[in-house]
């Protein structure tokens, strides 16, 4: 084999195959729009609500999202070592992952809810499926669904606490689990402002509003999903005001109550698994809505964001071939004579 050979080989074998990207047209690149700072802008809209959730659960909540955050770091490192793979932890994902399914977890959940579901999420719901954009699940919901699954009675967002807890939120029922059990209606101001029980994620409505609209005005979280994800529950919740007029739980205290906004800014927005198109997204986002509502209505669990967004997630292929855009600049053919 002659030299030059030699070096034609080598030069095959050190070339990179292309990056591939899946989006609609048209095919406009900016190259600050990077996956190190889409997650850097879920971080800074995520400050308000852990910090609401630090302010209500105290330790509880700092002591959850560690356990979650470290686990889920370490579970990315180890998975990702074991597959060969480079090293991904400076892209922040894991980080994201691991925030978000501490928030959605109670506070005063033991530690080994947050630790097995850190791993479950990794491992199950993102390495398995080739990594960081492979996945066709939301991770977080993957690792949540198993601990709720697994440990049903560990994740019960209350009774953890004596009612000498200084704090006052936690010792209580959730809004939701109060009306589906008793009847009992909260404040909707307490729903808004976050002095309820509930997963550390999803007390305060407000925090979850101005993290979320941030994240929409950034462009990193499609506006489109939690618009659809409100009409759906607007639309739904509205009906049911009106065949059941007695009843106190109105559709604000469904928009407000729960992890119905959390959801609709943080997970049903992940781009990874929602589809690509505008008009696909908000499809999406009234599916959402729609099966978190016909949960919370007809079903005896009283909350249903999580296994809505799962079970959209796996429609998301679907969603995607029913909204196939136009290709841009194209021109429809004229029919023929």
């Amino acid at each position: 084999m002659s030299e030059k050979q030699d070096t034609d080989i080598k030069e095959k074998e050190t070339v990179k195959a292309p990056a591939l990207q899946a989006a609609v047209s048209p095919h406009l690149s900016n190259t600050s729009f990077t996956t190190r700072r889409m997650m850097i802008d879920v971080l800074i809209a995520l400050v308000p609500v852990v910090g609401m959730a630090v302010y209500i659960f105290q330790w509880y909540a700092v002591k959850q999202l560690l356990i979650c955050l470290v686990s889920c770091l370490a579970a990315e490192a180890i998975f990702i070592k074991m597959r060969g793979k480079a090293f991904t932890l400076t892209d922040c994902s894991a980080a994201i992952t691991g925030i978000i399914l501490g928030l959605s977890l109670p506070g005063p959940a033991p530690w080994y809810i947050g630790f097995i579901a850190s791993f479950v999420a990794i491992g199950i719901g993102k390495v398995i499926y080739g990594g960081l954009g492979m996945n066709i699940f939301n991770p977080a919901m993957v690792g949540r669904a198993f601990v709720m699954i697994a440990f049903a009675g560990s994740m019960a967002a209350s009774g953890y606490l004596d009612a000498q807890s200084t704090v006052d939120a936690i010792t209580q029922a959730t809004p939701l689990d109060l009306f589906k059990q008793a009847g009992t209606t909260t404040p909707l101001m307490a729903l808004f402002v976050g002095t309820t029980n509930g997963s550390l994620g999803e007390i305060s409505a407000i925090a979850c509003l101005v993290g979320g609209l941030f994240l929409c005005l950034r462009r990193t979280a499609s506006w489109e999903i939690p618009a659809g994800v409100l009409v759906a529950v607007a639309v739904l919740g509205g009906i049911s005001d009106l065949v059941t007029p007695d009843s106190k739980w109105t559709v604000i205290h469904h928009i407000f109550g729960g992890a119905l906004l959390f959801g609709a800014f943080y997970i049903a927005t992940d781009p990874v698994t929602s589809p690509l198109a505008p008009i696909g997204k908000f499809i999406f986002g009234l599916g959402t809505g729609a099966i978190i509502m016909l949960l919370r209505i007809f079903s005896g669990y009283p909350e249903g964001v999580m296994f809505a967004v799962l079970f959209m997630n796996a429609l998301t292929p679907l969603i995607n071939h029913w909204t196939i855009p136009k290709p841009f600049g194209a021109v429809k053919e004229e029919a023929e004579a």
